[in-house]
């Protein structure tokens, strides 16, 4: 977990099946809802963006990726669970090297011991119609 009045860089992956995209889902327990975003995680010091999200997916779901691309950046502030977050993420667009993942429902990964996250494939429509949430809303830009 970030520390109070930290800017955060993040690396996330963008991986499009022709209507569909893989998100992890979240839920944030002070506003009772359920949220979903790209997959990814924490540029570490000294890391490139670039090696921080192959890093990410393949600590996270063992996946390698392939045709990266860079999309942009985006700034992100928000509340979740009570507290303000600013993170500035660093979009890519991605495909999973193994074509195994494109047949995969969904997938229980391990962020930490104690934190359990379920990745998953969603039509981009439930996103756009409103019946989902995907965060950053700047997401949709790249969709």
């Amino acid at each position: 977990m970030s520390k109070y009045n930290e800017i955060r860089v993040i690396a996330l992956g963008l991986i499009r099946d022709e209507n569909r995209i893989f998100v992890s889902e979240g839920y944030d327990p002070v506003k009772q809802s359920t949220f979903y975003r790209a997959l990814g995680g924490g540029v570490d010091f000294g890391e490139t963006s670039l090696v921080a999200l192959k890093r990410e997916f393949q600590e996270e779901i063992q996946a390698e990726l392939t045709n990266i691309r860079y999309l942009g950046c985006i700034e992100n502030i928000f509340i979740y669970n009570a507290r303000k977050g600013h993170e500035i993420i660093q979009l890519y667009q991605c495909d999973f090297a193994d074509s195994e993942f494109y047949q995969l429902e969904s997938l229980i990964f391990s962020e930490s011991e104690h934190h359990q996250h379920t990745a998953l494939w969603i039509d981009i429509a439930r996103f756009q119609s409103g019946e989902l949430r995907l965060v950053p809303g700047e997401f949709f830009n790249y969709l």
